[in-house]
């Protein structure tokens, strides 16, 4: 592989997880200087998430592709040794925009912030000081968002009940401390992760007396090319079947929790048969005792960043928006990259391939040819593979039919359904205007658990709607003092360079290497 003329250049890259750890040690392997910044403490992001500190990882299912991530993660720990890589954990990027001439060379420059408020800790991978507190920033050349995912919810009357957690939320708990939710778990809701999150809580002791899936398995059956070009995708669905038959967890299609009851945590689910559209059809309801119910609905991509940057946006087949890429992972914006879930939910292997190809692509953007082992034709039969599985997952038009009026769709703010189809009646047809009248999505997770829910009802109870996610100033809360810190001083600054990493004003800083 030929080295570029130059190892000096900073690319930055927002996320360490599969997409985005794949890219920064590709970047470094070819000679790229790169500051990685992630919220996490450590890399691999929900896909590798890591074990709490004394305890072992659990089971194979969880911790899929072990070799994979270990030999990333080595990779990763060279890099950082050696300086080509600066890697930024616990650190939030509340903005980005593009740079000032003042920025000599630099594109973009990154403010960020520690997670929760707390000190930035230094990469456990080597030793390494920490970053200095509050907002720091960042300039680079080229800047690459792999920023992830996180799951869609659709409400229920009881879904705020204790012991119903996310789908995700239940496997993430396993993979940091081995804990379960509850002894007897029901999963439900819609998607692959269902059967993953199944097998797992199952192989560490937790009784499944169904997995209620509201999509049919059979839509796969349906483009028949699109499986045949992946096989490795049905090998991967056979193993997760056996798995179901050996744990004797019985899969319940076309099917959905329409009520969780209880009074101190949830005690029982009522599932009901659903039609195409995902309406509940009257006298199919079956109740189910549980002590823990872990329910989801896919994952939505994480965009804030990528819209603030004013990236073109594409609607993917289950109606969730997603950053437009080519085939070498460059958005429409000048120096902006986007890999993995950012571009549509796809797995990890569709995220490991398009984050390399990112990072060749940025190496060829900034000098010249580089040449790689090739990935986009791989790439582009997996994605075709996603977009099915999206389609075959959207939710149907009508699942807000088992929302009831008094039903907590915003639980960080308490609105109900009825306050929402309300707002609709006095004019919201939008999630910005039904946030206006109803103060739904203006809660700690900015919209993120609601979204869904708030935009079908704000567009009258169509579930089908296509989500619009709004354009936001910040990406995440910043207190008030660092936004008095990071206000720049009166009269020109000193050029910084082409690529920088610094504390706000009034702290130390450090180039990025």
């Amino acid at each position: 592989m030929a080295a570029p003329r130059r190892a000096d250049t900073t690319s930055s890259v927002i996320g360490a997880g599969p997409a985005g750890l794949a890219a920064a040690v590709t970047a470094a392997d070819i000679g790229l200087s790169v500051v990685l910044i992630d919220a996490s403490e450590r890399p691999g992001g929900q896909y590798f998430r890591h074990a709490a500190p004394g305890l072992a990882p659990h089971g194979n299912p969880v911790h899929h592709k072990r070799a994979t991530f270990a030999a990333l993660s080595a990779r990763l720990a060279a890099h950082v040794r050696g300086g080509r890589i600066t890697h930024l954990p616990r650190r939030h990027v509340w903005t980005a925009e593009e740079s000032g001439p003042a920025a000599g060379r630099a594109r973009w420059t990154l403010r960020h912030v520690p997670v929760d408020g707390a000190p930035a800790a230094p990469a456990p991978i080597a030793p390494a000081p920490a970053p200095a507190d509050g907002i720091r920033v960042t300039r680079a050349r080229c800047l690459l968002l792999a920023t992830g995912a996180y799951e869609r919810q659709l409400p229920f009357p009881g879904w705020t009940l204790p012991g119903v957690v996310a789908a995700g939320g239940a496997q993430a708990i396993l993979k940091d401390s081995g804990a379960l939710p509850g002894r007897r778990i029901v999963v439900a809701g819609s998607g692959p992760l269902l059967l993953a999150v199944a097998v797992s809580l199952a192989e560490a002791g937790a009784d499944i007396p169904v997995l209620a899936e509201a999509a049919s398995y059979t839509g796969y059956g349906g483009r028949p090319g699109v499986l045949a070009r992946n096989p490795a995708k049905a090998v991967e669905g056979a193993r997760l079947a056996a798995d179901l038959l050996r744990y004797r967890i019985r899969p319940r299609t076309r099917s959905a929790v329409v009520r969780a009851h209880g009074t101190e945590r949830v005690e029982a689910v009522t599932l009901a048969t659903l039609d195409r559209d995902w309406r509940p059809v009257a006298g199919t309801e079956v109740r189910i005792a549980c002590d823990a119910l872990a329910v989801g609905h896919g994952l939505v991509p994480q965009l804030e960043l990528a819209v603030a940057l004013g990236c073109t946006l594409r609607t993917a087949p289950d109606g969730t928006p997603a950053v437009e890429a080519d085939d070498q992972q460059r958005t429409d914006v000048a120096g902006l990259w986007a890999a993995g879930e950012s571009t549509g939910i796809g797995g990890v292997e569709l995220a490991l391939l398009e984050g390399r190809s990112a990072a060749l692509s940025v190496a060829s953007a900034l000098h010249g040819s580089v040449r790689g082992p090739g990935s986009r034709t791989a790439a582009a039969r997996q994605r075709r593979f996603a977009d099915l599985m999206a389609s075959v997952h959207r939710p149907g038009a009508h699942w807000p039919q088992w929302v009831t009026q008094d039903t907590e769709v915003c639980r960080c703010e308490e609105v109900t359904a009825h306050e929402l189809r309300q707002a609709n009646e006095l004019g919201a047809r939008d999630a910005r205007s039904a946030k206006l009248l109803t103060r739904a999505g203006m809660g700690w997770c900015q919209g993120r658990l609601c979204e869904t829910a708030v935009t079908c009802l704000a567009a009258g109870g169509d579930g089908s709607a296509p989500l619009a996610p709004a354009r936001r100033p910040l990406s995440c809360p910043v207190s008030l003092q660092d936004l008095a810190e990071s206000a720049p001083a009166p009269g020109p600054g000193p050029d910084p360079g082409p690529a920088t990493t610094s504390g706000a004003p009034g702290t130390s800083g450090s180039p990025a290497l």
